[in-house]
């Protein structure tokens, strides 16, 4: 959550982390987020869709946001 906040723009909505699709794999714990307005209606109007996850590297506690290039990371866990 704290780095979360810390990357949070100002001009963004209250975020939060999605902790019912919370997941791990391939090393990495995947954390989704999204606007707490969408989290709590999951209304598809509400999301918010340049929330890139958060990736945090299992072995050595390593946080950073998810890229474009690592899509499959998210799409298929196991990969």
């Amino acid at each position: 959550m704290a780095f979360l906040t810390h990357s949070r723009r100002d001009d963004e909505p209250p975020l939060a982390i999605d902790a019912e699709r919370v997941r791990a794999g391939n090393g990495l714990l995947i954390v989704p987020y999204n606007s707490v307005q969408y989290l709590a209606s999951r209304d598809p109007r509400e999301q918010l869709l340049d929330c890139w996850p958060i990736l945090v590297d299992l072995e050595r506690g390593d946080v950073r946001s998810g890229s474009l290039a690592e899509r499959h990371l998210w799409r298929d866990p196991s990969a």
